[in-house]
């Protein structure tokens, strides 16, 4: 671990956000003589964030938190052209009022992390981009770039690479991106591009146009690329991105997503994506055996309750309680809603279980029934053959399960 000297970059070592600093020593000082100001893009490339964005968003939480000014820049203008860093095809182009719709979405997370009331600010990039005149940026940003250089760049060689095509369209996005720190330079005094450490090509385009244009000394740092102990990619689950909007994703899967932590990522995830004290992570990190899980419910009540507040993680960890450990149907799990006619007709269960989403076919359903995976109000399933009716119901839902961890209420409407 490097001795950093300010409380920004300690913080963020010691609970493991860096992975590369240009000059560290400078940002260092920097940081340490007052308040700098960093910044984190976001293409609005779907409705909401996920999970897989939530390591940057604590960067600006605690950039902030040490006492200094964070920008969330969303990226209304470099979504039209689209990040082809690291991608096998170009993205799909997007209307821009499709751009504005998921801008929508993105902002409403932010202020969950961020105090806007303080240093924080939002930028969009459309505000410079959308204006620019092509000849003269051209002739003003494009000379200051060399062709052989961005060919040299891993995001481009691995495209290339693989004989994929990249279109004229796509190879501007390192501009545009190198382009917003200047523009951020000159309009905050942002000195500091912060990312995952698949941008850090394009962050370092940025700090050397920034020398060329401005003669301004800027820094590049980036977080390590964030997957679980067995290697899996995080934001992504077998059913879908865990996204970061309840609207998308219900607070109790959310909360159950984090409650479903391995075991060897149970200290790395309560320092990256809680502010609890470090004296406790390392206690909840060091319990072992079945008190593990204890952390572990830790972790997701804690992680849920930055981003939804504490009442609804709190209801979220209530809820896995009472499913869980004492075998109740709590009333406010995620919920899948059915005519009423259909129960009254006898629904199938295998129908029932895929209706659910549980299975993606009722030949699934089949083979789990088989497995003994699949429960109907907590009893079960044996029969394939067997319906449910109105008498199944409570309160007007009947619980299906598979397995321990997925429970889903069926609603009769």
């Amino acid at each position: 671990m490097t001795s950093f000297k300010s409380d920004f970059l300690r913080t963020l070592d010691e609970r493991g956000f860096i992975h590369q600093i240009s000059d560290p020593e400078g940002l260092d000082q920097a940081a340490l003589k007052g308040p700098i100001s960093a910044y984190i893009g976001y293409d609005a490339t779907a409705t909401s964030l996920h999970v897989g964005h939530l390591m940057q968003i604590m960067m600006l939480h605690w950039m902030q938190e040490t006492g200094h000014k964070p920008i969330a820049l969303m990226g209304g203008g470099t979504t039209m052209v689209g990040d082809p860093s690291f991608k096998d095809e170009a993205r799909k182009l997007l209307t821009q009022e499709t751009i504005e719709q998921n801008l929508a979405g993105i902002r409403s997370v932010f202020s969950n992390y961020l105090d806007f009331s303080g240093p924080a600010t939002m930028m969009n990039n459309a505000d410079w981009l959308l204006g620019l005149n092509y000849l003269e940026f051209l002739r003003d940003v494009g000379r200051h770039f060399s062709v052989n250089r961005m060919l040299s760049f891993d995001s481009v060689k691995t495209r290339l690479d693989r004989e994929q095509s990249l279109s004229f369209l796509e190879f501007n996005y390192m501009i545009l991106q190198a382009y917003d720190f200047v523009e951020l330079n000159k309009r905050t005094g942002c000195i500091l591009q912060m990312g995952g450490s698949d941008q850090w090509g394009n962050i370092v385009n940025g700090i050397d146009l920034g020398h060329r244009m401005s003669d301004v000394q800027l820094y590049a740092l980036t977080s390590p690329l964030l997957t679980t102990a067995s290697g899996n990619k995080m934001g992504k689950t077998a059913s879908g991105a865990v996204w970061l909007d309840a609207k998308l994703l219900p607070v109790f899967e959310f909360w159950q997503y984090w409650r479903n932590t391995e075991d060897a990522d149970v200290g790395r995830f309560l320092k990256l994506f809680t502010k609890l004290p470090m004296a406790e992570i390392a206690r909840l990190a060091a319990l072992g055996g079945a008190e593990i899980n204890e952390a572990k419910k830790v972790l997701a009540t804690e992680v849920t309750a930055l981003l939804h507040g504490r009442q609804a993680a709190e209801a979220a960890a209530e809820t896995a309680r009472k499913t869980f450990e004492e075998g109740e149907t709590a009333q406010d799990l995620p919920s899948v809603e059915l005519p009423k006619a259909q129960f009254e007709a006898g629904l199938g269960v295998l129908s029932a279980f895929v209706s659910a989403g549980l299975v993606p076919s009722t030949g699934e359903a089949r083979r789990q029934i088989k497995a003994g995976g699949l429960r109907v109000n907590d009893q079960l399933v044996t029969d394939e053959r067997a319906s449910l009716g109105l008498s199944d119901l409570t309160d007007g839902a009947a619980k299906l399960s598979f397995g321990k961890k997925k429970h889903i209420l069926l609603r009769a409407v």
